[in-house]
């Protein structure tokens, strides 16, 4: 992956991430529950990709 495009990648990433905290304080949701609902997505994302 050509420099540019890995920077453009990790710029929108980062971006994307502000923002979707930004949405939450909005919103008024404890950051708990923010982290509870990721940790619990990335287990599911975890074990739906496994190789048996």
């Amino acid at each position: 992956m050509p420099l540019p495009h890995f920077l453009v990648m990790l710029l929108l990433v980062v971006t994307a991430a502000g923002l979707t905290l930004w949405a939450v304080s909005a919103a008024g949701v404890p950051l708990f529950a923010l982290a509870v609902t990721a940790l619990l997505a990335a287990a599911a994302v975890h074990l739906v990709g496994r190789e048996h």
